[in-house]
């Protein structure tokens, strides 16, 4: 499935202007970024909500299942087995590559919106992959990371005291399509790595570049080594050298 940006900015317009606009920020069950991207994977509303045997999928359509994920993968693992004896399946990741963050006051006044400095690459899906990882390389399963730009909505929490953390994430609206990455072979996955990288590099470095914690990023090369875009290439001190088997 090919997307861009104008299907997407019209997937927007559409949620926006129905109940959920009318109801508020975040008065539903479903939260609006998970219901826009079901509208971009399934125009037609009897495409949107499907059962499958046991399960809800998200869409499915007659390119097969597409199941929306922004974290907790090791929920998917049933669900994705199962799904993949009926159809084709395609996992959506959001990443919010640009941010901008809007604190909710308590009087419910919304305060001027601000940028987060966080800038987060598609390699954020690999350590979420090691949860699904005995799945990886089955036949008709691939993955689609979005990169977005969206608008994330805190409330202000006077009663935490503790910590600078004063606020908690109510709401995430997507305002634009920044880009899709596609990963179905294991060329796609080497693909993931981030510039800057040396030819024969350790967790630490990746970790590093990658902007993961060290913990995350030995996850996500895990990840690469059981699909085939990287291998040992031995070791550095104590820690373990990796190398990519595709050109980057």
């Amino acid at each position: 499935m090919e997307l861009t940006q104008s299907a997407f900015l019209r997937a927007c317009r559409e949620e926006m202007a129905g109940e959920r606009r009318r109801d508020g920020i975040g008065t539903l069950g479903e939260k609006t970024q998970h219901a826009v991207l079901k509208r971009v994977f399934g125009p037609e509303e009897a495409c949107r909500e499907v059962r499958v045997g046991p399960y809800v999928a998200d869409v499915f359509g007659p390119e097969g299942i597409v199941e929306i994920q922004t974290r907790g993968f090791d929920r998917l693992r049933e669900k994705l087995a199962y799904f993949l004896q009926a159809a084709p399946v395609t996992v959506v990741y959001p990443v919010a590559q640009v941010k901008w963050l809007v604190k909710v006051q308590e009087d419910g006044t919304l305060a001027p919106r601000r940028r987060s400095p966080k800038k987060p690459g598609p390699c954020e899906i690999l350590p979420e992959l090691y949860r699904i990882k005995p799945l990886l390389g089955q036949e008709g399963l691939q993955f689609c990371v979005l990169l977005l730009e969206v608008e994330e909505y805190r409330l202000e929490r006077p009663e935490m005291k503790v910590g600078r953390k004063r606020t908690t994430c109510y709401e995430r609206m997507p305002v634009s399509l920044l880009g899709t990455v596609w990963l179905r072979r294991a060329e796609d996955f080497a693909r993931l790595l981030p510039e800057g990288l040396p030819e024969e590099f350790t967790a630490q470095e990746f970790a590093k570049v990658a902007k993961l914690s060290l913990g995350k990023a030995r996850a996500g090369l895990n990840v690469m080594r059981a699909v085939g875009a990287v291998e040992l290439a031995g070791k550095k001190g104590r820690a373990y050298l990796y190398k990519a088997l595709y050109s980057v």
